[in-house]
């Protein structure tokens, strides 16, 4: 008799995490599996004990819970050359708190942030991936430093090719001085150019014609709450004739808000595939600065006075405001916290991003992205659909999806091990065992020594 001797294959990885609970964003089930990882992606993910392979390294993340690394989907890296050490330390605090990508919308170090850019993908330096929209397009004396003036057709396309130049993500305008024909044009014109282009909307502009301009992603909820206002074209009309400004137009285009215009709105939205970003954590953060001390807070020693010291001008104004104006701001952000349900609610596209960085007092970089999940949830969104709007939406915003947003066979390994289900309690989501980041992987011991290197003088 002869025996029959079948060989059994053993597939070689760098990197195994066996025995965890994944957490599938787009399906929102949860597989027990192994995943595996060579050459800083996944190479496979397979049901415990469905293969025999080795690993050169092996994470049992039995009773762990496994999902994609998160994306803050709405940072800051600025503040001049005097800041740039400042700046350099929160890509620490975003790896520390499982963040690792981050959306940088417009600033004034765009070559410090390349450099940081290129040596976090040769994984020479510790840091979330960047995508990057350098300086901001603005009209002419625009309010931040750094922006990109605009006040014509020629200089719209000369800022184009600028950005063009320094190999951006995307493009951001921004609405402090910038006209309204300038505004739209420079959509327009980055639309044509096959960029993705973010941004805020001077109130001179309707939502409407911002949204058939090309915008892909509103930048916080103002905008969007004067689209759902039925008295949008009167404020529009007011603002352009120099009757009232930004902030006045707040209390009526709250009185104004109507269901039937809001949900024309929503599905605006939803059929241009228009992503918002509600920032819904520092709009509480300033709301409520003149009733909360921060001056214990922990996050403030990773700051450094640099940073601490542009929050001044936001305290001031907050501290300086009449009680109307308090009372106004507290009213808007909860009337923003139920408009950010509703958009959830009528499918719109979310994406989690804190607004993190200099001159954004209490915002802090890392912590501030699970604060921002947190809102969500504590305004009636689920925490399966807060989840998804920080990695998944992300990476659907900038066409990212081949390499990230979910757990599956050729993604990029971007991962973070949680210690508890985040679907049961979303600020699970601060309880972190593991972040892999490519092809490094950090301990909980690790996170904690990089907070602990993170402080400043």
């Amino acid at each position: 008799m002869i025996a029959s001797c079948k060989k059994e294959t053993i597939n070689y990885y760098d990197l195994a995490i066996t025995n965890a609970q994944v957490i599938h964003l787009e399906t929102g089930k949860i597989e027990k599996q192994n995943i595996l990882i060579s050459a800083g992606r996944i190479e496979a993910i397979e049901p415990v004990d469905s293969s025999n392979f080795k690993a050169d390294s092996t994470i049992d993340a039995s009773g762990k819970y496994v999902l994609p690394g998160f994306w803050d989907n709405h940072i800051h890296l600025r503040g001049g050359d005097s800041l740039i050490k400042n700046n350099k330390n929160f890509l620490k605090l975003f790896i520390a708190n499982g963040i690792t990508t981050v959306r940088d919308a417009g600033g004034d170090l765009t070559h410090s942030v390349m450099d940081w850019k290129n040596q976090i993908e040769l994984e020479e330096l510790v840091g979330p991936t960047i995508f990057t929209a350098g300086p901001k397009i603005d009209g002419p004396n625009s309010r931040w430093a750094g922006s990109l003036e605009v006040e014509s057709e020629d200089d719209i396309v000369q800022a184009l090719d600028s950005l063009e130049s320094l190999n951006v993500d995307f493009v951001k305008i921004y609405d402090s001085r910038i006209s309204p024909d300038n505004y739209l044009a420079a959509i327009r014109e980055s639309k044509k150019r096959g960029f993705t282009v973010s941004g805020h909307m001077p109130f001179t502009v309707t939502l409407d014609e911002t949204i058939n301009a090309g915008m892909d992603g509103i930048e916080h909820l103002y905008y969007i709450m004067k689209g759902c206002a039925s008295n949008e074209m009167e404020i529009t009309e007011k603002l352009n004739q120099g009757e009232i400004g930004f902030w006045d137009a707040m209390p009526a285009l709250m009185e104004g808000y109507t269901d039937s215009t809001a949900h024309k709105t929503f599905n605006t939205l939803k059929e241009n595939d228009v992503f918002v970003v509600p920032t819904l954590h520092i709009g509480e953060t300033l709301s409520y600065m003149d009733e909360v001390d921060h001056s214990n807070d922990a996050y403030l020693q990773y700051m450094g006075d640099g940073i601490v010291q542009t929050y001044q001008g936001r305290i001031q104004s907050a501290l300086n405001s009449s009680e109307e104006a308090r009372e106004n701001r507290k009213r808007l952000d909860a009337f923003f916290g139920k408009l950010a349900k509703s958009l959830d609610s009528a499918g719109v596209q979310l994406l989690a991003g804190s607004d993190s960085g200099a001159f954004n007092s209490y915002a802090y970089p890392g912590i501030s992205l699970h604060k921002e999940l947190q809102a969500m949830v504590e305004n009636g969104i689920s925490p399966l659909d807060a989840l998804r709007t920080s990695s998944p939406n992300g990476a659907k915003f900038l066409s990212q999806t081949d390499d990230y947003g979910e757990i599956s066979k050729g993604k990029v390994s971007d991962l973070v091990i949680l210690e508890a289900n985040p679907l049961e309690n979303i600020q699970n989501t601060q309880k972190i065992y593991s972040v892999i980041k490519g092809n490094q992987v950090f301990s909980k011991k690790q996170l904690q020594e990089l907070l602990k290197n993170s402080v400043m003088d």
